[in-house]
C-alpha cells in the first residue's frame, strides 16, 4: 500500500494487472475508506484472474470492493467493471458512458469489427451492469464514500466521456494526461472517434489549474514531475499532428501505419529506450489506433 505523506490524500495501492502478460501496461488503483474499498479503473475483462490475484495479495476478494470509478469506458478501463458490479459494485461513469455500461452491446460490436479473431483473448468479455449500480456523474461532482472525498473533472479530448478522479492532492488521470511507461517519454493516445486536440489543450489547462501533486496514470503509474510531464506530452501531440499534416490528403490510415509505427520508433522515442519498454508501449498504446484517430480528426476539421 502506498502510503502518501499530506494528510489530505488517501492512501492507494497500484494493482498491475499484467495487460497480456506485461508489467507495467494497465493499472487499476485501490483504496481504502470507512465504507468499504474503492477501486479507480477496472482494467479489461481478460484481466479478471490478475485483478483478482492482486486483491488476493491484499487479503481481499471481489466482493469487498465497494465502488468502481471509471475514467471513461473503453475496454482497457471499463471492460471488468460488469464483474465487478455482479459482485455488488457501485459504479461510478460519464453521463455519456452509463447507457453503454446499461448495455454493452454497441460498444461490444464496435471493438469487435476492429480486434476481430483477437478479441476473445484481448479484452474477454462485457455483459451489462444492472441500472441500479450506475450512478452518472456530472463535471465537478464530489463523492464522499465513507470519508473519502473523490471530485470529478469531466475532461475530454482523448474521448468526449473522460473523467480525471481528484482526491486530495492526486489526481487520477485515465489517459488524459498521456501515457508513460517507468520514466520514459510521454505518449498521446489519440484513438477515434473522439480524440479532438483543441478538447485536450483546454483539459490540460484544467489540470494544470489544480492544486496537486501526483498524477496517477492508468498506462501506468504515479508521476511527480506534472509540470515537465505536461509540457512532453503537449510536445509529443504537436509533433505526431504535424507527422499528419505532412502526409497526401488522400492516404488511407492502414497505407499509414507502417510510416507512423517508423517515426515513433526512430523519432518519438529516445535512442536509449529498450524493446521490453517499446513493447510496453506498443500495447498500452497502439500506433494503428492514433493513425486512425487522429486522420479522422484532421479530415473532419478540414470538412467544418
Amino acid at each position: 500500500m502506498k502510503d502518501n505523506t499530506r494528510a489530505s490524500s488517501p492512501p492507494y495501492a497500484v494493482l498491475d494487472l499484467r495487460f497480456q502478460g506485461l508489467p507495467g501496461v494497465i493499472g487499476a488503483f485501490l483504496l481504502p475508506t470507512a465504507e468499504g474499498w474503492v477501486l479507480v479503473e477496472s482494467g479489461p475483462h481478460s484481466c479478471w484472474d490478475a485483478l483478482v490475484r492482486e486483491l488476493a495479495e491484499r487479503g481481499l476478494k471481489p466482493r469487498d470492493i465497494r465502488h468502481v470509478l471509471l475514467t471513461h469506458i473503453h475496454l482497457d478501463h471499463a471492460g471488468a467493471a460488469w464483474a465487478l458490479a455482479a459482485e455488488g459494485a457501485q459504479v461510478h461513469v460519464h453521463p455519456f458512458g452509463r447507457d453503454h455500461l446499461a448495455d454493452p452491446s454497441r460498444l461490444m460490436a464496435s471493438a469487435q469489427r476492429i480486434y476481430g479473431e483477437e478479441m476473445d483473448a484481448l479484452w474477454g468479455e462485457m455483459h451489462p451492469v444492472s441500472p441500479s449500480l450506475l450512478h452518472s456523474i456530472d463535471d465537478q461532482d464530489v463523492l464522499d464514500i465513507g470519508g473519502v472525498t473523490f471530485k470529478a473533472h469531466h475532461t475530454p479530448g482523448h474521448a468526449s466521456h473522460h473523467i480525471a478522479w481528484q482526491t486530495g492532492d492526486i489526481l487520477f488521470t485515465g489517459d488524459v494526461a498521456g501515457i508513460r511507461i517507468g520514466s520514459g517519454v510521454v505518449a498521446p493516445p489519440c484513438p477515434p472517434p473522439e480524440f479532438d486536440p483543441e478538447l485536450w489543450a483546454q483539459s490540460l489547462a484544467q489540470m494544470r489549474s489544480l492544486d496537486v501533486r501526483e498524477l496517477v496514470l492508468t498506462h501506468f503509474g504515479p508521476v511527480q514531475d506534472i509540470g515537465h510531464h505536461f509540457l512532453q506530452l503537449e510536445e509529443g501531440l504537436s509533433s505526431w499532428m504535424n507527422f499528419f499534416r505532412d502526409q497526401p490528403d488522400t492516404a488511407e490510415p492502414e497505407d499509414l501505419v507502417p510510416a507512423f509505427t517508423d517515426f515513433i520508433e526512430h523519432s518519438f522515442y529516445p535512442p536509449s529506450m529498450d524493446a521490453a519498454s517499446r513493447k510496453q508501449y506498443a500495447f498500452a498504446n497502439p500506433p494503428w489506433m492514433s493513425v486512425a484517430g487522429i486522420l479522422r480528426y484532421l479530415r473532419k476539421s478540414r470538412h467544418s
